[in-house]
């Protein structure tokens, strides 16, 4: 029998970019992601938006940054996003 290594690799994690909208929140910011979809029955390209409550743990980022969130186990009860990284300021 072989000896293997039994690493616990996580599972395939989404990730995000948008802009934040909201860091009034201690530890948590709140991110807007725009995507672009054709619209069902006319094919014209529509943005559509999606706000995510993302944890911040040393609350690095402002109002306007433009963040990277990856998912996560839930924190809270809306929260199951984490901060990756801060892109521009």
């Amino acid at each position: 029998m072989s000896q293997e290594t039994t690493e616990k690799k996580p599972g395939l994690r989404k990730t995000r970019v948008g802009i934040v909208v909201s860091a009034k929140m201690d530890k948590t910011i709140v991110v807007e992601v725009m995507r672009r979809v054709p619209h069902p029955r006319f094919k014209k390209i529509i943005k559509r938006s999606t706000k995510f409550c993302a944890h911040d743990e040393k609350s690095e980022a402002a109002e306007g940054d433009k963040v990277e969130i990856t998912e996560c186990r839930p924190i809270s009860k809306k929260k199951c996003w984490q901060l990756t990284k801060v892109l521009t300021h």
